[in-house]
């Protein structure tokens, strides 16, 4: 198959790329803003590899994604499926309109672009938190006026139903992970990936506590520690979804989430122990206890990430467990190793603690 990608160059991209081309049928054409960046990327495979892979220069917030006339022309009618993975991934509630540009605007110009193409299958990559304020996620759409924790959660809703609006024109089939984290083998990870920038604030501000010799006290992080975090290996993710093109339905919803995710306190063990911050501890938010200026500090740095600290979220799978029968992939049983293992490897960064 001719299978078109964007958001390419991430680390989920690059893994998603290597499935691919095990089948030595299939060619991959990405769209890339920086074509260095994409050349680097294309160098990593091997000699054969890099043949069966075409880099596009564009962009997804342009219109047709920034692709000219002539690649346009180019592409019409050689391109079997698209994979749309490219997203802004930050929560930050004043970056609305930059998030909507990239995450709503940039699937418009996909689709468009897919159906310029004349292609007959789009497969969009979205997040199982488009679930919001629920506890419960289905693999169905959500209402687009539900509750949200953020613009991120918003901008994502609202795309899927896009991408379903796009359902007479071609197949489409959506794809939410949840928490994408580092290689269950090797523990190697993008540290773009969310867990990562909680992680570098919490090392941030434990290397600011280290400064001060002498001093012996304890901070106190607020999190619901029975809450979950729901956090898929990067592997995992990218061989559910190399699947779709021989295992897809159309319109249908695949969620690629962990089925026993570690509660958070159990997680924040972990943390502690690969940063060394032995003085942290985790505090229910009971209102009984007032914190104090450098905690509040503490606190405000992953203010962004608390509403993922806050809950035990569950969500179901069948669709991809129907996907995923008579497969080599098997569902995902995370153990406690690997994610510690996940965690130490995130905290090292040329050989250095986070």
């Amino acid at each position: 198959m001719n299978l078109f990608l964007t958001g390419s160059t991430g680390f989920l991209g690059g893994k998603l790329i290597k499935n691919l081309l095990q089948n030595k049928a299939n060619e991959v054409y990405i769209l890339v803003r920086n074509v260095e960046k994409a050349e680097s990327l294309r160098d990593s495979f091997l000699l054969e590899e890099q043949k069966r892979i075409h880099i596009f220069q564009g962009d997804i917030t342009r219109p047709k994604a920034g692709l000219s006339e002539d690649d346009i022309e180019w592409l019409t009618g050689k391109i079997d499926a698209v994979y749309h993975l490219a997203a802004l991934v930050k929560f930050d509630l004043d970056l609305r309109d930059e998030l909507f540009a990239a995450n709503y605007d940039g699937t418009k110009h996909t689709l468009e672009l897919a159906t310029r193409l004349a292609v007959k299958t789009f497969y969009y990559v979205s997040t199982a938190y488009t679930v919001g304020k629920l506890t419960h996620g289905v693999e169905e759409l959500y209402p687009t006026d539900g509750e949200f924790h953020n613009p991120y959660e918003e901008s994502k809703v609202k795309s899927e139903h896009l991408v379903f609006s796009y359902r007479d024109k071609m197949n489409v089939s959506i794809f939410r992970p949840a928490i994408i984290v580092g290689d269950s083998k090797t523990g190697e990870a993008d540290s773009q990936f969310t867990l990562y920038g909680f992680m570098r604030a919490l090392g941030v501000f434990k290397r600011k506590t280290d400064r001060r010799k002498g001093e012996e006290r304890t901070y106190r992080l607020v999190a619901a520690k029975n809450g979950t975090s729901n956090l898929v290996p990067v592997d995992y993710v990218a061989d559910i979804l190399s699947l779709a093109p021989e295992k897809a339905e159309a319109s249908k919803i695949y969620h690629i989430t962990n089925p026993n995710p570690p509660e958070n306190i159990e997680l924040l063990q972990m943390l502690k122990e690969a940063l060394a911050f032995k003085n942290l501890s985790v505090v229910e938010n009971t209102g009984e206890y007032v914190l104090d200026e450098e905690e509040v500090r503490l606190n405000s740095l992953i203010e962004v990430f608390r509403v993922y600290l806050a809950g035990a979220l569950t969500f179901e799978d069948r669709n991809t467990q129907n996907l995923i029968k008579g497969t080599s992939v098997s569902h995902l049983e995370m153990s406690d190793e690997t994610i510690d293992m996940i965690i130490r490897a995130g905290c090292q960064v040329e050989g250095k603690v986070v």
